[in-house]
């Protein structure tokens, strides 16, 4: 069983009892008697089932199973509770916060076949979620269809994204919002006229209006969709300036959402390192002189700093580096 289960339980005895028997059946264990210190696991590893007791000092078990959401949404929650809990424990379930409790004290059969479900119940979860990133993966490509020079920018886009998040330190959670929303940051580009798309020419204002107004037909089209609120804010917002400046509602700083800001400065990174039919990619120096120009202006600069803090990882002897890097 190669998936992660943590283990949660401030008495000691039960914790190491319960990981010894989870071992025991081949399961990949992690411990630890602190819901905080479950909490930072969570945020740096991949972790399929949490089993959790109740009763705790600094947070219940569902106190827990609530903030782990900030971190994933797929990971399978196992409740111990004492049977004065058991009207709790049930609504939980009910609920959909939990998969399943074990009253204490519990048999190893009960809590062996409760993993063992939970594993099956987290691989199907995983199986629908792969599904569902497969098709938005593939609609990203295909709206890049209607504009062949922008070929492979979704991708790359969401790769540097990619690497900001890491840079930041953000969630699993969020960093997986940031890949589909770059995937997707420009799929309102379906209602804009391939004439207008493919122009070789500077757009009229009446052109540049509509394609001002493709982040709103996106973030339309994902919402009807229900994506996370992330991946909308992605497409909605991540052509606002940082002066406030941009469209389509004039947002500035920090009223930006922090994951369109990101994919913003990916977004626009990708764009002048690729070529046009009207010029060449920049270099990778000339477009870093380029962005910083943009720093405060179209860009947040914390985040442009950070984008080439980490690009500075993947440089060549040149000074350069692939196009996109490899993580």
């Amino acid at each position: 069983m190669q998936e992660v289960v943590l283990v949660v339980d401030d008495d000691k005895t039960i914790l190491n009892y319960t990981a010894e028997l989870l071992t025991g059946m081949g399961a990949n264990v992690l411990a630890c008697n602190s819901p905080v210190e479950a909490l930072e696991i969570i945020r740096e590893k991949s972790v399929a089932i949490v089993v959790s007791d109740y009763y705790m000092p600094e947070m219940t078990g569902l106190e827990l199973f609530s903030r782990m959401r900030e971190f994933s949404h797929s990971i399978v929650k196992i409740l111990m509770t004492s049977k004065a809990d058991l009207a709790m424990a049930v609504g939980a379930i009910n609920s959909g916060e939990v998969f399943r409790f074990l009253s204490k004290p519990w048999q190893d059969t009960q809590m062996i076949a409760a993993v063992r479900d939970g594993v099956r119940r987290y691989r199907m979860l995983r199986a629908s979620s792969e599904d569902m990133e497969f098709l938005l993966h593939a609609l990203g490509q295909t709206i890049e269809l209607k504009d062949p020079l922008t070929k492979g920018h979704c991708e790359r886009v969401a790769t540097y994204a990619e690497i900001i998040a890491r840079r930041m330190g953000l969630d699993m959670e969020t960093k997986h919002d940031l890949k589909v929303g770059s995937w997707l940051h420009d799929c309102g580009k379906i209602g804009v006229p391939e004439a207008i798309l493919n122009a070789e020419r500077g757009l009229t204002d009446q052109e540049m209006e509509v394609i001002r107004k493709h982040p709103l037909w996106g973030a339309t089209v994902a919402e009807a969709a229900n994506l996370p609120a992330a991946v909308v804010n992605i497409i909605l917002h991540h052509h606002e300036y940082y002066n406030g400046r941009g469209y389509p509602m004039g947002l500035g700083t920090d009223a930006i959402p922090l994951e369109a800001r990101i994919v913003a400065a990916a977004d626009v990174y990708d764009a002048l390192r690729s070529s046009r039919p009207y010029r060449p990619g920049f270099s990778y120096s000339d477009t870093r002189g380029i962005m910083e120009a943009m720093s405060g202006n179209q860009l947040d600069p914390a985040i442009l700093a950070t984008l080439f803090d980490g690009l500075d990882e993947y440089r060549d002897a040149t000074g350069d580096h692939p196009l996109p890097p490899r993580l």
